[in-house]
């Protein structure tokens, strides 16, 4: 999907959630290059994120802003949308990119990793488009959520991670009929696209998921942006995933 093939989001506000670091900047760029305003929201990665900020703003002055907060303390959210509102006066698209991401072998399971896990990848979500769905529904916005390949195909090792997609994925179909017609909700769902910093697959494990793609290469952030960009913009598509994986789902 080329950035191109999109119509421009100008005038439109849109909240990327993770978006100092990794694929949550990929997402953040692109949409800014195409016109919207991002608010970039993060938790610990302030640098990161005031430094994108800082280049967007000089692109284009009152362009952007960035947001901290903790997703899991759902008392925030509401408090979260409200600075985005008081930002730019509107809010038209988010994007539920935040994840955490560690094996759980089953067996070892504790609360914490639930808390981090399900609180991440599902709870968040969740109560934060709950927040956002007022401010979303006066524009005819679109909510994107990135749930990921083993959503449907679980990754051994990983139950609870896992899980936690799989029921973003659920939810972005339930979201879809309660949020209809106002607002759209769909998903992107990445394969191998950025291996994760702390080291968890080995170059075996690496070159053993690559082949298992079609195209026999890892993705790149911005072929997840521009699946994003796609789903913001698309009018007549909503409660959809669209898997970015390179084939590994048709090849599993």
């Amino acid at each position: 999907m080329g950035e191109h093939a999109f119509p421009p989001l100008h005038g439109k506000a849109v909240l990327v959630t993770g978006a100092a670091r990794r694929v949550g900047s990929a997402i953040a760029r692109l949409l800014h290059r195409q016109g919207a305003s991002v608010v970039l929201h993060y938790r610990a990665a302030a640098a990161e994120a005031e430094a994108l900020v800082a280049e967007f703003n000089a692109a284009r002055p009152r362009s952007a802003l960035a947001l901290q907060a903790d997703l899991r303390d759902t008392a925030a959210l509401p408090l979260l949308v409200a600075d985005v509102l008081a930002g730019f006066g509107r809010l038209d698209g988010l994007v539920n990119n935040a994840s955490s991401f560690f094996p759980t072998a089953l067996g070892t399971i504790d609360e914490a990793a639930w808390d981090d896990l399900v609180g991440s990848n599902f709870k968040a979500p969740l109560f934060l488009s709950q927040a956002a769905a007022s401010a979303l529904r006066e524009h005819g916005g679109a909510i994107v959520n990135i749930t990921d390949v083993h959503a449907e195909r679980p990754l051994r090792g990983y139950p609870l991670y896992s899980a936690a997609k799989g029921a973003l994925l659920t939810l972005t179909r339930a979201l879809a009929v309660e949020l209809a017609p106002e607002v759209r909700v769909n998903a992107v769902a990445p394969g191998p696209i950025l291996w994760p910093d702390d080291g968890q697959f080995d170059d075996a494990a690496r070159v053993d998921i690559v082949r298992h793609t079609l195209l026999q290469r890892a993705g790149r952030p911005e072929d997840i942006a521009g699946a994003v960009a796609y789903l913001l913009a698309a009018p007549y598509v909503t409660g959809q995933v669209i898997n970015v994986d390179g084939g590994r789902t048709a090849y599993l």
